[in-house]
């Protein structure tokens, strides 16, 4: 297993076309960036769930999934399930995010993830941010889109213990769902870590990656 690191890393941005995808799909990630580098900027953008209990949920778990950092967090009101049909405002939502920030990483859906509003998202993600290292997260779900990951990072215990608690904690409407739970996250995080050689850890996707080995 080849560890590589970003060099300096101090603006991330992290996308979600809903309320907890982020969360789900890279909090216990954000959760060891943000203990490692105090003051990184977090710039968030959601594109559905304002304006009420979904909004008010995310932002508080935004909080405690990045402590210490300088969170930006915008949450727009795109009806859940209907991205494509929205396409002009989650572009214009995206190219404004990507106006307001130079990120050395930015975490995003993946381009295969089988919703359609996750997918599209992605699309918007790898042509906004071109130069960028854009890594995909992913969300188990029914559809059972989960496939072969291209990076990693390691969860301690810890950090994979409290992801699950911080989710529990901060989405109480998502409760309900029969795959929201603590056997669903701590599974997929070690069968990630077992690929890895680690105990937990989180996937990615990677579309494109750019290697400077000469400098």
């Amino acid at each position: 297993m080849i560890r590589l690191g970003t060099g300096s890393l101090e603006r991330v941005v992290a996308v979600g076309a809903h309320c907890d995808d982020i969360a789900i799909g890279a909090g216990g990630t954000l959760l060891t960036l943000c203990r490692a580098r105090p003051g990184v900027r977090v710039d968030v953008l959601v594109l559905s769930g304002g304006g009420g209990e979904r909004e008010q949920e995310e932002r508080s778990a935004l909080v405690a999934f990045c402590p210490g950092a300088d969170l930006r967090v915008t949450v727009h009101k795109l009806p859940d399930g209907r991205l494509p049909a929205h396409w002009d405002e989650a572009k214009a939502a995206v190219e404004e995010l990507r106006a307001g920030t130079e990120p050395d990483l930015v975490l995003a859906p993946r381009t295969d993830d089988a919703h359609q509003d996750h997918r599209g998202l992605a699309r918007l993600m790898t042509t906004a941010f071109r130069d960028h290292l854009v890594l995909g997260y992913e969300i188990v779900k029914w559809d059972g889109d989960l496939g072969r990951p291209a990076a990693y990072q390691p969860l301690s215990p810890e950090t994979a213990e409290e992801k699950v608690r911080l989710l529990e904690e901060h989405y109480p409407s998502q409760r309900h769902r029969p795959w929201y739970d603590r056997e669903a996250f701590l599974g997929l995080a070690r069968i990630r870590g077992i690929e890895c050689n680690a105990r937990y850890a989180e996937a990615f996707a990677v579309t494109k990656l750019t290697l400077h080995l000469g400098g």
